[in-house]
């Protein structure tokens, strides 16, 4: 059996697998804060939102386009190249899921791509496209956590203002019922943006395997990934949605809405234009922009002080792990 076909399968297993995790370890963007409000009940949750996280992987492949042909170039790339891409990603999910950490998934997989392409080859500059990286997740990166801190914070008092005559009961039945629209559409914007990831990947994959074919993502390549997320995301990760909807912050009903709906616009609006943000990073600050509306010391800031320092080490570590691994296999069959 050809030895690129062998590994094309074997990539494309591994990044399904990532694209599970992916729905189980991200599965709290979408419904921590539902969960912690008890709007809905956790069984409920996980699969509303693996549905809409399925759902949501249909809606676009602008983001599959960024990863899979935006930041590198494929001519000094090998399948192994993403073989290690996928391996360093997984690894790197599993270690943080078990830590109970909210880290992204997008940037793990984007830092372990970035780290196999350097080291795939000598001409190590000419392999990053650095102009897009800088554009599409350097800048994006930066940018999201702030626009989620200051937009939640502005939501949170434009909702505090509208209810401020209403009863602390009546307030609670509202949003109890809005903020189930507001989880959905924070689980659609969830599977439209991460799912694009592993279907970009599976796509680079195959134009690497077959040079001759233009770079494109197959409608099976949406299909799977769609689904592996989506019952990701319905095994749940409840690690993490501890850490995100009680540890972090305790969250009312009218909170969780304005989170909700903070991150949801500035996913879409990342998704729109194809940008693979990290929608961990982008609900993390919304929800303590929120939190910090009512007081600074809503936010249990020691706890959102391990989750900054993940996401600070989450691409220098990935990148430094898959470029260990193409390494490693370079050397091997030098």
């Amino acid at each position: 059996m050809d030895p690129v076909f062998t590994t094309l399968v074997v990539v494309i297993a591994l990044t399904l697998v990532f694209d599970f995790i992916n729905g189980f370890h991200d599965a709290a963007n979408a419904i921590a804060t539902v969960v912690s409000t008890r709007a809905l009940s956790p069984v409920v949750a996980v699969v509303y939102g693996g549905v809409l996280n399925l759902i949501g992987a249909f809606l676009s492949v602008k983001v599959a386009a960024t990863i899979g042909s935006g930041l590198v170039e494929t001519d000094y790339l090998t399948i192994h190249t993403v073989l290690f891409t996928v391996l360093a990603a997984i690894i790197w999910n599993l270690i943080t899921w078990w830590k109970g950490l909210p880290t992204s998934s997008s940037h793990a997989i984007i830092g372990s791509l970035l780290g196999a392409a350097f080291f795939s080859s000598q001409e190590a500059h000419d392999n990053i496209h650095w102009g897009k990286l800088t554009e599409k997740v350097l800048i994006p990166m930066v940018a999201s956590p702030m626009l989620g801190i200051c937009l939640g914070f502005l939501v949170m008092t434009v909702v505090m203002w509208v209810v401020w005559k209403m009863s602390p009961h009546t307030v609670r039945r509202i949003f109890g019922k809005l903020q189930i629209v507001s989880a959905g559409f924070m689980a659609l914007n969830h599977g439209t943006n991460d799912a694009q990831k592993s279907m970009g990947i599976i796509a680079l994959a195959l134009v690497i395997a077959y040079p001759e074919r233009e770079f494109s993502v197959p409608f099976w390549v949406i299909l799977t990934c769609a689904i592996a997320m989506g019952l990701g995301t319905m095994c749940g990760g409840w690690r993490i949605i501890r850490t995100m909807g009680s540890k972090m912050i305790h969250l009312d009903p009218a909170q969780g809405f304005a989170a909700e709906t903070t991150a949801s616009v500035i996913i879409a609006g990342a998704s729109h234009f194809g940008i693979p943000v990290s929608t961990t990073h982008v609900i993390t600050t919304s929800i303590m922009g929120v939190g910090a509306n009512k007081r600074l010391s809503a936010v249990r800031w020691g706890v959102v002080g391990r989750i900054v320092w993940a996401w600070v080490l989450t691409i220098p570590l990935t990148f430094g792990l898959s470029g260990l691994l193409m390494s490693l296999y370079r050397l091997a069959t030098q």
